[in-house]
């Protein structure tokens, strides 16, 4: 009140008003000259508004489209773009270069996007110098994946201006979630890329691509309800192993706090079962050996294109675990899919990635034990030990209920594999918390697993409502203590295989040894072995080299955390896996621990 006081005889004193009669005078006088201004202008509206009414239409502008069409509100939209004609869409035999990061899904994406491009003439190039265009598909779960794209950008334009001296001018793409993600700053930082496409967006990029030509960034990130690219068969790249992604469903509905897939692939949704199977027909009659489905939330598959798939029944989910989403009625399930999928080929090995543990009912569990070409090896993501962090992420479960699931496989799947996923640090994780992760690892017994330290990501529910309380410094110190108990027990588990003899499906040369051999199990464990002759079979005198995508048995004589080392003894089968694949009794087990060196 003090100050106010003060201020009071300001506005108390009434000489400053008097002369108000020449402050209006003057004002009135420049009000008169702003009000003939105004009228200038009108005029000049007015005539260019007469002008334009004797210009052409609209549909002057639209190409072939007849001055008296109308566009119904519930018309499909065309695909076709009138605005470019069909040379500019084609590729004319221009190079792409892509280089992808991230997850399997990533992978997929990669032969889409080269499957539409392909259609339209481009050709594929695996040398960056050849490049007229350079795609990257990225990454947007953790902010280290994010920088790795940025500092690539930098390198790919210093060369892009490099070219332009001497070629073409190199165009830069960015595809996948990063683009969904940070459309407007990969636009308008330093002008680093030519083309943005989404996710979904992948039929359009030959446009974009046409777009960018014309000296324009062209961006498309819409996300779709209903894309899955069922009728886009993708161009399948596996020079090692034989083996073959297949996308079956895209999107996620979990919403889990510290996730951002749901913002960058959008909602679930689920690929015709009819689509999947001729995929894996073709691949099956191509030679593949091995084919992975893959979804953000694989096992939550769900087919509803045809009304026969429209029942009332409820999805089943794992005993004790919820959704924050409406139970889901009707549709072609999970284990509906793997059955028909499975059947195909007996000789081709199936595998699923990544799910969610709340998806996993009885009769998916109880299929894959019974199927011999169904890979025993289960990925299960915790991300945490602790029911309370669990709550926090929204992951639907809790610590007891996720044992409760272990135990449960373990009983249905006696030789299975599991595999896993941990965050440290999450929002609020106290010290207790990571040491209930640090048991959970320990009781459970993985062979192979993702451990990640956490980093928030912007649109989340972690980002909206909760801190990221935790030390850079703790979450690292937590994080390389998890790596330390991961390891001890996955070199644990890996040393129960010694002595046994495992059924490897060949990828090729070790990287490490022209001399050696690697492939993996059907627990996806990587074998190493030395590069010789084999018998065609086990009781056979004849000797044959082995090749990338042969079924062999191996030996197993050592191992470690990361691998199995062995020695091949004879080609074979999956038909033939049961009678040689064996674990040895523990009494032969230690022999063999006791002669083999570290």
């Amino acid at each position: 009140m003090e100050y106010l006081r003060t201020l009071k005889p300001i506005f108390t004193v009434t000489q400053h008003w008097s002369p108000l009669s020449r402050i209006q005078a003057r004002y009135c006088s420049k009000l008169a000259s702003a009000v003939d201004t105004v009228r200038e202008k009108k005029k000049t509206v007015d005539k260019f508004k007469s002008r334009l009414s004797s210009g052409p239409s609209f549909q002057d502008f639209i190409k072939g489209l007849p001055a008296n069409r109308s566009c119904a509100a519930d018309e499909e939209p065309s695909e076709n773009h009138d605005y470019l004609s069909e040379g500019l869409l084609m590729g004319n035999s221009r190079k792409v270069y892509f280089e992808t990061y991230g997850c399997q899904m990533n992978v997929n994406d990669t032969e889409i996007a080269w499957s539409i491009l392909q259609k339209k003439g481009y050709q594929r190039t695996a040398h960056l110098s050849e490049a007229d265009v350079v795609l990257l598909v990225t990454c947007s779960v953790r902010e280290k994946a994010e920088q790795t794209i940025w500092n690539r950008l930098q390198q790919l334009t210093a060369m892009k201006r490099k070219r332009l001296k001497t070629h073409t001018p190199m165009k830069i793409g960015i595809l996948g979630c990063m683009a969904e993600r940070l459309k407007m700053e990969l636009l308008e930082r330093e002008k680093l890329v030519d083309v943005l496409a989404g996710p979904d967006a992948y039929r359009d990029l030959p446009r974009l691509l046409a777009v960018s030509d014309g000296g324009q960034q062209a961006c498309n990130v819409l996300l779709s309800l209903e894309e899955t690219y069922a009728d886009v068969m993708p161009v399948h790249h596996a020079p090692r192993g034989h083996s073959a992604f297949v996308s079956i469903m895209r999107g996620c509905d979990n919403m889990c706090s510290y996730c951002i897939v749901p913002f960058t692939r959008g909602r679930e949704r689920s690929r015709p079962v009819r689509s999947i199977l001729e995929e894996v027909r073709m691949l099956s009659d191509q030679g593949v050996k091995e084919v992975t489905l893959l979804g953000q939330n694989v096992n939550s598959y769900r087919d509803t294109s045809e009304e026969q798939f429209c029942g009332s029944d409820t999805t089943k989910l794992s005993r004790g675990f919820k959704t924050i989403y409406q139970t889901k009625r009707g549709g072609l399930r999970f284990s509906d899919l793997l059955d028909q999928v499975s059947r195909i080929d007996p000789d081709v090995r199936i595998r699923f990635t990544s799910p969610h543990p709340k998806d996993f009912p009885d009769e998916v569990l109880h299929l894959i034990a019974e199927r011999g070409n169904i890979c025993k090896q289960i990925h299960l993501p915790a991300q945490s030990g602790s029911s309370r962090v669990l709550k926090a992420m929204r992951r639907g479960y809790t610590r007891e209920a996720y044992l409760d699931l272990v135990r449960n496989i373990k009983q249905i799947i006696p030789d299975v594999s599991l595999s896993s996923d941990f965050i440290s640090g999450f929002c609020g994780e106290t010290e207790d918390d990571h040491q209930q992760t640090l048991s959970l690892i320990r009781e459970v017994g993985y062979n192979v697993g993702f451990l990640f330290a956490y980093s928030m990501r912007k649109k989340t529910h972690a980002f909206h409502r909760l801190q990221d309380d935790v030390p850079v410094e703790v979450k690292q110190r937590r994080l390389e203590e998890c790596i330390t108990v991961f390891r001890e027990e996955a070199e644990r588990v890996n040393a129960a295989l010694i002595g046994s003899t495992q059924l490897v499906l060949v990828e090729g040369e070790s990287k490490r040894s022209a001399e050696d051999l690697c492939g993996r199990t059907d627990g996806n464990m990587k074998v190493i072995f030395p590069k010789e002759d084999v018998h065609v079979q086990p009781t056979a005198f004849s000797t044959l080299p082995i090749s990338a995508g042969d079924y062999v048995l191996v030996k197993i004589l050592s191992a470690n955390s990361q691998s199995l080392r062995g020695r091949a003894l004879s080609l074979s089968s999956l038909r033939a896996r049961e009678v040689h694949c064996r674990t040895p009794p523990e009494d032969q087990r230690d022999e063999h621990v006791a002669q083999t060196q570290p």
